[in-house]
């Protein structure tokens, strides 16, 4: 059916529903009427950017601390997915902005949010960093997965859009981490 020639057919730009979405709920997810859902959604982001804070700097950690044959590699490689978590935290943030909400404003904050684990030990072997960081990519990569799919209970795709990338960039890096800590 070609529903631009449809009289039940309305612009979405417009705000009217067509046939097309027509059992889709009258609230918007920007309108002031969904405070429900907005407070869900940063809420969740706000714990996503905890997640990233205390990843980026376990990998930074790992970072300083590898020693080794393979150094250099290494090194390198957990400096280069440390700007990418990094990156992202901004982005996160600003979402949570957008919407009205607060974001995180200290370090006992991201404490109090996150739900994985620096490590503090004094000497960490390099093979034992890479499945710490596999694992917590492995989990980040999940908490991506569950704040997308609140995101999409109240059709913030601008956020559900970033998320999917996120979670390309986070299984990307599970793999790097993956290959690099295989045994010969």
């Amino acid at each position: 059916m070609d529903w631009s020639d449809s009289s039940t057919a309305k612009s979405m730009a417009s705000g009217t529903h067509s046939a097309v979405n027509e059992d889709t709920n009258d609230k918007s997810y920007w309108s002031h009427d969904n405070t429900e859902g907005m407070a869900k959604v940063t809420e969740t982001l706000n714990m996503l950017l905890a997640d990233v804070f205390t990843l980026y700097f376990k990998t930074k950690n790992f970072h300083w601390h590898m020693s080794g044959p393979h150094f250099r590699d290494y090194h390198r490689l957990l400096d280069e997915q440390a700007e990418q978590l990094f990156a992202s935290t901004d982005v996160i943030a600003e979402r949570v902005r957008k919407m009205g909400g607060r974001t995180l404003s200290s370090v006992q904050h991201i404490v109090r949010l996150t739900r994985l684990s620096g490590n503090e030990a004094d000497f960490v072997a390099p093979s034992q960093m890479l499945a710490e960081l596999r694992s917590d990519n492995e989990r980040l990569a999940g908490f991506m997965r569950d704040t997308h799919f609140v995101c999409g209970g109240v059709d913030d795709v601008a956020s559900m859009s970033v998320l999917e990338n996120w979670i390309d960039e986070a299984e990307r890096r599970v793999w790097f981490l993956l290959e690099c800590g295989r045994k010969a």
